[in-house]
């Protein structure tokens, strides 16, 4: 297990110092983060979070999905990430909270789904924060893991390779989810996306 106040300093620190040029530098992610949006079937009126937000782009099309009456929570650990979204004008699509997705400020069961972009790879402890994320979510609820680009080219532009231990390879991910209060429903893993959604255990 990390320390977790070391954690949360490398994850601030990663990030702050990438937030004021991070939507520069993928400026065609759009497009999937709406179509993954898409694949939640959020109705009117749905409460969702966005888990570790970053810049919020994913806000506007969840917005889109559950409407004005809707409520939509950005959620990201690093400030710098959080103004970079006020500046983009994504604070007017939600609310957005400085909190640590491991430690979050919602009721048991307030929500009705979470969207979690890039979001695995920097948790402190999986198993645990996704516990987390089951907690403040219904029964029946959806969690989204995405990412823009697939695993095998993440890793190649990242100049690694993928390893067994890769958390979302679904040999690993779907134990992963089960033994935190999901039940994965779906899986994929191409060059242009990758998206595993899971329903709350009941």
């Amino acid at each position: 297990m990390r320390n977790m106040s070391d954690h949360h300093t490398h994850v601030q620190e990663f990030f702050g110092a990438r937030a004021a040029d991070w939507d520069t530098r993928f400026p065609d992610d759009g497009p999937a983060y709406a179509a993954a949006v898409a694949e939640l079937g959020l109705r009117e009126g749905a409460r969702v979070l966005d888990a570790g937000c970053g810049t919020g782009r994913a806000l506007p099309p969840l917005r889109a999905a559950v409407g004005p009456s809707g409520v939509v929570l950005g959620a990201d650990l690093t400030p710098a990430m959080l103004e970079a979204a006020v500046r983009a004008g994504r604070g007017r699509e939600g609310q957005l909270l400085l909190a640590d997705v491991a430690r979050l400020p919602l009721r048991t069961e307030s929500l009705d789904a979470v969207f979690g972009a890039g979001l695995i790879a920097h948790l402190a402890n999986p198993a645990e924060d996704l516990r987390e994320l089951a907690r403040v979510v219904r029964p029946g609820g959806i969690l989204a893991l995405f990412h823009p680009i697939g695993r095998a080219a993440l890793a190649a532009r990242q100049g690694r390779r993928i390893t067994p231990d890769d958390l979302r390879d679904v040999a690993n991910l779907r134990p992963l989810l089960a033994r935190s209060g999901w039940d994965m429903t779906s899986y994929v893993d191409e060059d242009s996306r990758f998206l595993a959604l899971a329903a709350r255990r009941a």
